[in-house]
């Protein structure tokens, strides 16, 4: 069945079953009447508890169909395939194309991501039109907030319309800003992080150093990010991943100077989504159930890799659905695709996702050296590699293309399954690059904007 998503299906009343899902680690004060707020009571005279429930919903909402999308882009990039049998669509028209702009395959995390976006314009409201005596600078944490999470969003949905373009200024359901470029939209995303990271850090300036907090609590995915302060650095760290996208190298390393980027660090550190399996909460869309969900990793991905690179067996494992060492793992084939290993990026269905790790901002550190300084590029890109039981890159320092290869490679190991290898080969005008299973299949570059919103 197709389902039809249109902004002004998206922007009708919010409904609280998405505003009140509580993530598993947040406590928020008691609200006297749960059922009483309604979007008109956040729009005008918002209490503080409203707006302490609203950024809990944001939270929450930013996780809804976050599955689907790292899937299907996954799928789009040859990092794995959906064999599952589910829908002969994961294996047939996402493959294949053309996509129908009226599909799920192109509507569903389109209208998911602007979900984020109307949440994050319902609180930036709510705050503007606030009855709280918080201070000035209580309000801007909440803005801040916010607004990072409306750039993110939009930088998501942009990166899977590319040229299609995307809508910035959906602020009224009645009167939608036009369709812009994709370049367009990136720098209308950055000045939106840039403007939020002068409210974060305006929020922070109420505080002594290192003292500063939000009126608000995040899920424990933001330890050690839940502060106007260090919630700038994760802003800044998504600023990084847009002046990437821009081919602005200088800005990206201006921003993991303010960001959490950390060579000394763990590669993991970074926030994350979080699950939980009671209440409103959601499980881990991503977690695959081992030797039985079918999500299997493209062959070239243990093909193509160099001997002993450990993020092969982190990442993914042989499946032995019979769990009989008579037998041993089997090959999973269907509709002319195959694979033998199975996506096991997390281990369990309350694992955390995260949003940006300190190796891609390392990566992003390597990348943005390219051809202006390549043994710096190389002596971090070296780190990677070691961290994945690697010896020292053998690409030539002199030469900017073996350094580019190598940052490829890099990225497209360290960061598997999580949304990046479809998005890298594309700004490296690469796609032909990418395998092609069958007569017939074709590596797509974008998903259509979607029928309704052409009308």
């Amino acid at each position: 069945m197709k389902r039809t998503y249109n902004m002004k299906s998206i922007y009708n009343k919010i409904t609280f079953i998405f505003v009140l899902s509580v993530l598993s680690a947040c406590t928020l004060d008691e609200i006297e009447n749960p059922n009483a707020p309604t979007v008109s009571s956040f729009e005008q005279g918002a209490t503080q508890q409203d707006l302490r429930l609203l950024t809990t919903g944001l939270e929450a909402v930013i996780r809804n169909d976050l599955g689907f999308h790292y899937q299907t882009v996954s799928i789009l990039g040859r990092e794995y395939n959906d064999l599952t049998q589910v829908d002969p669509r994961y294996t047939g028209e996402i493959l294949k194309g053309p996509l129908d702009n009226n599909g799920f395959l192109t509507t569903r995390a389109y209208a998911a991501w602007y979900k984020v976006v109307q949440t994050s314009n319902l609180l930036l409201t709510a705050v503007d039109n606030s009855a709280t005596s918080l201070s000035a600078e209580a309000l801007d944490g909440y803005r801040g907030y916010a607004r990072t999470f409306k750039a993110y969003a939009l930088m998501m949905v942009a990166n899977r319309q590319y040229t299609n373009g995307i809508r910035i200024n959906v602020d009224d359901p009645d009167d939608l800003g036009a369709f812009v470029s994709y370049s367009e939209a990136l720098s209308a995303i950055r000045t939106m992080l840039n403007d939020a990271n002068t409210e974060l850090l305006n929020a922070a300036s109420e505080f002594a150093a290192g003292e500063d907090e939000f009126d608000f609590p995040l899920s424990s995915g933001f330890a050690g990010f839940d502060t106007p302060s260090t919630f700038a650095q994760f802003n800044r760290a998504i600023s990084a991943r847009v002046a990437i996208y821009q081919d602005d190298k200088s800005a990206a390393l201006s921003f993991l100077g303010d960001s959490f980027y950390d060579e000394n660090a763990g590669l993991d550190v970074g926030p994350a989504h979080v699950f939980g399996l009671t209440g409103n909460d959601i499980a881990n869309p991503l977690f695959y159930i081992p030797n039985q969900d079918r999500y299997m990793a493209h062959p070239s991905f243990s093909a193509d890799a160099e001997a002993g690179d450990t993020r092969v067996t982190e990442k993914t494992s042989l499946f032995d659905p019979e769990d009989d060492p008579d037998e041993g793992p089997i090959t999973v084939t269907f509709d002319g695709l195959s694979g033998s290993r199975q996506v096991t990026l997390y281990s369990s269905n309350t694992a955390p996702v995260p949003i940006i790790r300190n190796e891609e901002l390392m990566l992003i550190y390597a990348e943005a050296n390219i051809g202006t300084n390549n043994a710096e590029a190389l002596r971090v890109l070296n780190i990677v590699r070691a961290a994945a039981g690697l010896g020292a890159s053998s690409a030539n320092v002199a030469v900017d293309s073996e350094v580019e290869d190598e940052m490829l490679t890099q990225r497209r190991y360290s960061l598997f399954g999580e949304g990046h290898r479809w998005v890298d080969m594309r700004r490296y005008d690469r796609l032909d690059e990418l395998p092609i299973d069958r007569t017939g299949d074709v590596v797509l570059s974008e998903f259509p904007t979607p029928f309704a919103e052409n009308q």
